[in-house]
């Protein structure tokens, strides 16, 4: 269906980028039609923006190419074997790509060959999803051909056409339904979900890099628990070491989920609640990535560490640093950075430790997350937002906890603002602070700073630099 809409450069109160604009003027004044597509269009409808502009085009690439650089608009050949190239224009890039229809897809992923198209109708018809396929003019309105305003309106994510096939033709299109219902806070119409659960083996043929792009933006959306519960058999196809813990029971009498559930739990309230911290989260922003990744794969662990005592009751002694290896491996295999990486493993490794809300504990604490490259009040933040989502992922007789968390959260907030040492780095002495005192270069230097430190940390002097010379009695 075609709805009409006024001839203005804005769909919905959005506005079209005057590069946008100028794209499609260009094009369509040398005799080839074009339409705005894609998530610009989508976005719009709900009354968003930001989204970059897609343009697709009746013309070759090659014919698309040469009217923009005859208009004096530059052209980077970035998809070409798909039909596609990238106008630049005041900086704004614009993708334009010819009408097309697909060939097989024998990859699972990418068409084998690609047809170009002679009405934008085919080319809607290749596409994902409903929301995704339509396209829009300023003077021909909105082309609607499968519903998406309407399945915008219901809040649904439904696959153009028939489902089995869009997945069979790219697997992963159906990590990108799960993103896309995350981010929207949709729901997967039941015949496409239907196809999740039977095709999951299907993103064995995806590059694990691919699969780590799209899982990150599930987990950042803060609805990762959502598709954990609602797509099990997906997310377990995308993370296979997440099918034993389905339906594990702890028994514990701390735990009132099993293994997978509690995880989703507690992937929902660290996404949740991170951003309402007491020390600066902001809900506009997306949460942590590795405070997110933590959260699914935190107990990751816990089915090969289970064992049970003579009460029959369940534990799982050693499951935070079998599960900070289970993760090193997983989000290795999946191509995340080192970075990330490192701290995710991090969180998960100290995320079961004992604190209390005492001075010298903490430090040691802090000790641990501090190092090269390593952001420790941020990731001492992302540890008390991890103990508390886990906490209230338990049974409610552990609910209790997260008093103790926030207490020991606002305590380490004071040690950073009070400038106390819990590292070399954060230490009010330095080496050259010792040789100026007249201790020898040598391997005594490293000892008393770390004399220094311990006392610090223990409380025995404070952390500045002539009560530390005094303390040392050089």
């Amino acid at each position: 269906m075609v709805t009409e809409i006024r001839s203005t450069a804005q769909l919905n109160g959005t506005c079209l980028s005057d590069a946008a604009q100028r794209v499609l003027r260009v094009l369509e004044a040398a005799g080839l039609e074009a339409w705005v597509v894609g998530g610009w269009v989508r976005d719009a409808l709900m009354g968003g923006s930001g989204h970059d502009v897609d343009l697709c085009c009746a013309g070759t690439w090659q014919q698309n190419e040469a009217a923009l650089e005859a208009a004096g608009i530059q052209v980077v050949e970035s998809g070409i074997k798909f039909g596609g190239i990238t106008a630049v224009v005041d900086g704004e890039r614009i993708e334009v790509t010819t009408y097309r229809l697909d060939g097989f897809y024998t990859d699972g992923r990418h068409p084998e060959h690609i047809t170009q198209a002679s009405r934008v109708e085919d080319d809607l018809a290749r596409r994902d999803f409903t929301v995704n396929a339509m396209a829009w003019h300023p003077e021909r309105g909105l082309l609607d051909l499968y519903d998406g305003q309407g399945d915008l309106a219901r809040k649904v994510i439904r696959a153009v056409g028939e489902p089995r096939r869009r997945f069979e033709e790219d697997a992963l299109r159906m990590l990108r339904a799960v993103r896309f219902a995350c981010r929207l806070d949709f729901r997967i119409e039941p015949a496409t979900a239907e196809a999740l659960a039977e095709c999951a083996p299907l993103l064995d043929a995806v590059a694990r890099e691919r699969v780590g792009i799209e899982l990150e933006g599930i987990l950042v959306t803060a609805h990762g628990g959502d598709a954990l519960l609602r797509y099990p058999e997906l997310m377990c196809a995308a993370i296979p070491e997440l099918a034993v813990c389905r339906g594990f029971d702890q028994r514990s009498p701390y735990h009132a989920y099993d293994v997978y559930e509690h995880i989703a739990r507690v992937l929902t309230v660290a996404g949740e609640l991170s951003r309402f911290r007491i020390d600066g989260g902001d809900p506009d922003q997306p949460p942590s990535p590795s405070l997110m990744w933590a959260a699914l794969l935190h107990d990751v662990g816990k089915p090969g560490t289970f064992t049970v005592d003579e009460n029959g009751r369940g534990h799982f002694y050693g499951h935070p640093e079998l599960g900070a290896t289970m993760a090193r491996d997983i989000m290795r295999r999946l191509s995340c950075s080192n970075d990330l990486v490192r701290d995710t493993c991090l969180l998960i490794r100290y995320h079961d430790r004992p604190m209390m809300a005492e001075r010298e504990d903490l430090l040691k604490v802090m000790q641990t997350f501090s190092g090269e490259g390593l952001n420790t009040a941020r990731l001492m933040g992302e540890l008390f937002d991890l103990k508390r989502a886990d906490a209230l992922g338990k049974a409610p007789s552990c609910f209790y906890y997260v008093e103790d968390i926030e207490r020991m959260r606002e305590m380490v907030r004071e040690l950073i603002a009070n400038h106390e040492a819990y590292s070399m780095e954060t230490l009010a002495l330095k080496g050259r602070d010792l040789i100026a005192a007249g201790v020898k270069p040598g391997p005594r230097v490293g000892e008393l700073l770390r004399r220094a430190l311990k006392a610090s940390m223990s409380g025995a002097v404070p952390n500045r630099t002539d009560e530390l010379l005094a303390y040392l009695d050089l």
